[in-house]
């Protein structure tokens, strides 16, 4: 019998999907009633009062809901994305080229909300990995990226969670991730600093050891506006 998603007995489900669901990265739509929503505007309302906003003006009258919309919205990312994975074979025919060939994509632009203090924040993201046996479809890197960061996280766990998607997927010889962001709640609270970036990386097999590919990943990167 199929399961919840409309999907075949787990024997017959793609590699892919089943990697997915693993991540818990596959297609989940979140069950938000409309008594869920009237109940949770009602909540937001009677905290942004508290908080000193008018609710009683044209322009802020539905602010409530607006901002429950948007709390959703920048976490749709627990909804995983249908359209996540395409995954190709590698066009060397198992020759030794593979292990030499890097693919970078980068910058990719995301948003997340800190775990922390629920607070934005927004950056951008560069990608490599060395090709085994399955290539990513060059547009599914960025959706990745959007449907890992589209949650509340911490900076320092996303770079590791997409370097681990990218390594379970492709089963990649190697895998890099370089993450840079401007969190809000370094902005706007505590320490109020402006200007500073938060940078993170992750390294799998081949870049883990070698230290020249390393290298090369970040020249490679540069290019996309990667700071040396």
């Amino acid at each position: 019998m199929p399961d919840s998603n409309g999907l075949a007995p787990t024997q017959s489900r793609p590699r892919e999907h089943l990697i997915l669901e693993e991540l818990s990265l596959t297609r989940a739509p979140r069950d938000l009633s409309r008594a869920d929503i009237e109940r949770y505007t009602g909540n937001i309302a009677e905290i942004l009062q508290a908080l000193g906003l008018d609710l009683d003006t044209p322009g802020t009258r539905d602010t409530p809901r607006r901002f429950l919309s948007a709390l959703i919205e920048a976490t749709d990312g627990y909804e995983g994305d249908p359209k996540l994975v395409t995954a190709f074979p590698t066009e060397c025919g198992g020759g030794s080229d593979c292990d030499l060939a890097q693919i970078v994509e980068g910058p990719i632009e995301f948003s997340a909300l800190c775990e922390h203090h629920a607070l934005p924040f927004v950056g951008r993201a560069w990608l490599g990995y060395i090709a085994h046996e399955q290539i990513l479809g060059i547009s599914k890197l960025t959706r990745l990226v959007r449907v890992i960061t589209r949650r509340f996280a911490v900076q320092e766990r996303l770079a590791q969670s997409i370097a681990d998607a990218i390594e379970s997927l492709t089963q990649a010889h190697g895998v890099a991730v370089y993450l840079e962001a401007d969190h809000m709640c370094v902005r706007i609270r505590g320490v109020r600093e402006h200007g500073s970036l938060t940078r993170t990386t992750a390294y799998r097999g081949g870049y883990e050891r070698d230290p020249s590919l390393r290298a090369e990943f970040r020249e490679l990167a540069t290019h996309g506006g990667v700071a040396p």
